[in-house]
């Protein structure tokens, strides 16, 4: 039986791209290890991350076609977020080569996991030797260690194959496919996605970074059936060809619908609006604040949860303490929920 010992919480964060890193940088104050310093607050006992793999640019997608193996990009910057040294080791596992020829471009710790990877000969071992040796103060999973690209049905009626052409694509996504499709996820996702406290999903790119990993055969099931309390983080801003003129009940349901499930109990949703020169900055890439509809949401069965959530940088991001912060809190308060979903599952 799922539940808390005293105050310590199982949490999962499923996402890819920076929103997941910059969720983990968050989370990790709360997680149990050598440094945790935060007294009174609830503890992560367990922080998991699931972490999309279908990236096929840069220096990802050279390791992907040379190497055969999958990309390591998204799990490297979860790698980094989750250590307990992250100054020293973002500077090493970001490091980037600016010259010769083979290494030119790739960063240090796709290298590193690359070498794990070859070393083991499991994508899913390397990644859990590096958090290992890294100190992490968590477990991150690869959503499946299957070699599975994207596909979207757009708009006009067209298909795209690959995140890199996908991304590029003017056209609004209508659907996302796996190929191959429904691949297998890895045990322990399962696993710590069914013995979770808290399930979050976002923020991150609704097709390239969330949809995929609602598309491994058993995930929006167990998200489904998992006594946790289950929040979507919403994005900030749209995304050109991923949410141009999509609201927040938007993201919703289409995750929903991908899933084929509904997935969530609440949304967190930033009410904080962005500076002139922050909307100017969007507004030259025809993107712009997010619509927050609230009745919309609430229609979906799912609590919209309103907080300053804005950090401005050169670019929109999530204040990742208040964002961690309140995703506890609404974990911590709702232990009915729980048993009676228990009671019913």
């Amino acid at each position: 039986m799922s539940g808390h010992r005293g105050r310590d919480l199982r949490v999962i964060a499923i996402g890819g791209g920076t929103g997941l890193s910059t969720l983990l940088k968050g989370l990790k104050k709360y997680a149990i290890g050598p440094t945790s310093a935060l007294p009174d607050a609830p503890r992560i006992s367990q922080l998991c991350a699931v972490v999309t793999v279908s990236d096929d640019g840069g220096s990802s997608g050279r390791l992907r076609k040379e190497l055969n193996m999958l990309p390591p990009g998204d799990v490297r910057n979860c790698i980094v977020a989750l250590s307990e040294d992250e100054a020293l080791l973002s500077r090493l596992f970001q490091h980037r080569f600016e010259k010769g020829l083979s290494l030119e471009g790739h960063s240090f710790g796709n290298l590193f996991l690359a070498a794990l990877t070859s070393l083991t000969g499991d994508f899913g071992e390397a990644v859990r030797l590096s958090s290992e040796i890294l100190a992490t103060r968590g477990h991150i999973f690869p959503a499946t260690t299957a070699n599975i690209e994207l596909e979207a049905l757009m708009q006009d009626g067209t298909r795209v194959r690959g995140e890199t052409r996908i991304t590029a694509s003017k056209e609004r996504i209508e659907e996302l496919f796996l190929v191959p499709a429904e691949p297998e996820p890895l045990p322990q996702t399962l696993q710590a996605i069914a013995s979770a406290d808290l399930i979050t999903m976002g923020p991150g790119s609704l097709f390239t970074s969330l949809i995929p990993n609602l598309l491994v055969r058993g995930i929006p099931q167990g998200i489904r059936e998992s006594p946790a309390i289950k929040v979507y983080v919403c994005n900030l801003m749209t995304q050109v060809n991923e949410s141009l003129g999509r609201t927040a009940a938007d993201h919703i349901r289409a995750l929903n619908d991908h899933a084929d499930c509904q997935l969530f109990d609440y949304a967190l949703i930033n009410r904080m609006p962005a500076s002139s020169d922050l909307k100017a900055k969007y507004a030259l890439e025809g993107a712009s604040q997010i619509v927050a509809d609230l009745e919309a949401i609430e229609a979906l069965g799912v609590c919209p949860v309103l907080g300053d959530y804005l950090f401005e940088d050169i670019v929109a991001r999530h204040d990742t303490d208040r964002v961690a912060k309140d995703l506890l809190e609404l974990a911590m308060q709702a232990p009915s929920h729980r048993v009676s979903s228990q009671a019913s599952g």
